[in-house]
């Protein structure tokens, strides 16, 4: 019996000693830098816009462009603060000749995610404009399912964002701060991966860098006309809203 408790003590003792090995190597990022990368597919786009409608004259045009229109952002991130603006350029991007360079694609956007603040820069065709206005609240539901993204195990969250678009999340907890690719954050973990189904634009960690970042290194946008999101949304939709699909596909992107 003495021989059988001492086994167990000893069992005990070496799982105790690997748990705390485990954690002691576990990283839990509070700064650094992801690079992601922006695909939207634009075939996909043109035909649901067009509702087939177009015949050999939309078939021509996307011909003429690469299936998919890719971008890259970097994210930088200091306890609670971000930054999520262009990253290197696409040299091997073949620009599409409708879009032309696509709405969303300079974006901005800087968030104080302790106290829900959000200031973001947003060009539309040629007037830029500052958005200032609270953090999206995002009613997410996490699943079991996981997937490894820039080599972070993450989890599976769904939602649905303003009124009818389909958002799937992964998430790791390895990353402390709680945020995201463009408005996209309120996981107990860094977003690194994001996917509009319906909408064909997905948002992917393709790099984590731990850089050292410093809070007051991060600065908000500062140059545009300063609206909040309901202001732009009634301003863009006066001037974009009479374009059908294709008028709402803009306006959507642009809100995100």
């Amino acid at each position: 019996m003495k021989n059988i408790c001492k086994k167990i003590s000893l069992l005990t003792l070496l799982i105790v000693s690997a748990l705390t090995m485990q954690a002691q190597h576990t990283i839990f990022l509070q700064q650094g830098r992801i690079e992601y990368e922006k695909r939207l597919n634009m075939h996909a786009r043109m035909n649901q816009m067009s509702n087939g409608e177009e015949g050999s004259w939309m078939d021509g045009l996307k011909k003429g462009m690469d299936q998919y229109q890719v971008t890259y952002f970097d994210y930088s991130f200091a306890n609670n603060t971000t930054l999520y603006k262009p990253g290197r350029e696409n040299e091997t991007a073949n620009k599409n000749p409708f879009w032309g360079e696509g709405p969303a694609e300079e974006n901005v956007v800087y968030s104080r995610l302790d106290s829900m603040q959000s200031i973001s820069q947003k060009k539309v065709f040629e007037q830029l404009f500052v958005v200032k206005d609270t953090i999206r609240p995002i009613r997410w539901k996490i699943t079991d399912e996981t997937r490894k993204i820039a080599g972070f195990d993450c989890r599976r969250a769904n939602a649905v964002i303003m009124d009818s678009i389909y958002v799937v999340a992964f998430y790791t907890d390895a990353i402390v701060t709680p945020g995201g690719p463009e408005s996209f954050s309120g996981l107990p973990g860094m977003i690194l991966g994001v996917a509009l189904p319906h909408e064909h634009i997905t948002w992917f960690a393709i790099k984590v860098l731990v850089d050292d970042i410093k809070e007051g290194a991060l600065k908000p946008p500062v140059k545009g006309k300063e609206v909040n999101n309901k202001e732009l949304n009634t301003t863009i939709s006066k001037s974009i809203g009479k374009w059908g699909n294709w008028g709402k596909a803009y306006i959507k992107a642009i809100l995100l």
